[in-house]
């Protein structure tokens, strides 16, 4: 299950429910006026799937807000149904509803590109065109595995009616029909073409195990995203969630799901960072720890008090953290930041009571 949305109003429609069935790959397309709550998910998923597919025994999402709440989460332990949420960061887990709205979004582009507003009139002859078309993934139609027999098609002959708006009306849905599915099948192609370059076998990790993490989307406190570390840690992998995620063991600075796609993880094999051994202990002075600061990278207001950015000596990147003025004991590191960025006095930031 997913959602699209952003898209224009449509018949008072905005945004489209897409429902994939695992076994058949059958669609559904469901048009809505805005995202649901959970509550009204479940309602939908009632409504469009009990009586179509059944009651699912698994349901996999992204980690919306619909799907990571509690009623969700009771809702389908009331039915028997497990809940997979796709791992953080990568959205191929939840992989047949992505790629399916990345199709859905381009067969409608092209279909409603005169009138985007006219979206909601073809997202039916888009669904008839996916559940006809046949899966290259079981050799037939999703129709044709859910029901045991291939769906009556537009006749290619037009017939002769007394009532000739009659025949134009299916010709014109014949021709939707017709460019929905050469779209779909253009679509598919290219995405599994392009699917497959760039695809590789995935390392076989263990628990315990250290692993460099990528930056990719991870919010990393840094002066230039270009020419930061493509990779942070090491860390280590504290258990394996399924076959292709792994959770592993973050520092609370992070603030981040620790739980990644294998395709994130590197593993550690040989490494000179690793040589220099663990981090630097802190030293107490006045009874206090201290950690060393290798250098200040910003600077911000919180409440009238000036608070730095602190990249600390023997630590990665991703410990980076604000501390108040008066805890950084060298002033000079507050002089050369100032000296080298003398227009840069410090923004203002709300901090939250």
């Amino acid at each position: 299950m997913n959602f699209i949305t952003g898209l224009p109003l449509s018949q008072g429609n905005t945004v489209i429910m897409v429902i994939v069935d695992r076994f058949s790959k059958a669609a559904r397309f469901v048009p809505l006026p805005k995202l649901p709550t959970a509550k009204e998910t479940a309602d939908l998923i009632i409504t469009h799937v009990f009586r179509v597919f059944g009651i699912p025994q698994d349901i996999v999402s992204d980690r919306g807000t619909q799907f990571s709440s509690r009623f969700w989460r009771a809702f389908c332990q009331s039915l028997g149904a497990s809940v997979s949420l796709s791992s953080g960061f990568h959205p191929e887990s939840n992989g047949q509803t992505e790629r399916l709205n990345q199709d859905l979004e381009t067969t409608l582009r092209c279909m409603a590109a005169n009138n985007p507003s006219s979206w909601s009139s073809f997202v039916m002859w888009a669904e008839y065109a996916h559940n006809t078309l046949r899966s290259s993934a079981t050799g037939m139609s999703p129709f044709e595995c859910q029901f045991g027999y291939t769906p009556s098609l537009f006749p290619e002959q037009e017939v002769e009616t007394a009532v000739p708006s009659a025949p134009q009306f299916v010709k014109r849905c014949r021709q939707t029909w017709k460019r929905a599915r050469l779209k779909l099948l253009k679509t598919s192609q290219q995405y599994q073409h392009q699917a497959n370059r760039r695809r590789r076998s995935a390392p076989t990790l263990r628990p315990g195990q250290r692993v460099w993490l990528s930056t990719k989307n991870i919010p990393l406190r840094t002066e230039s995203r270009k020419l930061s570390q493509r990779f942070i840690g090491p860390f280590k992998i504290s258990r394996k969630v399924n076959p292709v995620t792994y959770r592993l063991y973050l520092p609370k600075s992070l603030k981040i799901n620790p739980t990644f796609h294998v395709s994130l993880l590197k593993p550690v094999l040989s490494s000179p960072f690793l040589a220099k051994g663990n981090p630097p202990p802190p030293r107490i002075i006045g009874g206090q720890p201290a950690y060393t600061v290798h250098r200040v990278l910003d600077v911000r207001q919180v409440r009238g008090s000036r608070q730095y950015l602190v990249d600390w000596e023997g630590y990665g990147p991703e410990e980076r953290s604000w501390v108040p003025a008066k805890d950084i004991l060298d002033p000079k590191l507050i002089q050369e930041f100032h000296a080298h960025k003398p227009s840069h006095p410090g923004r203002n930031v709300r901090s939250r009571s």
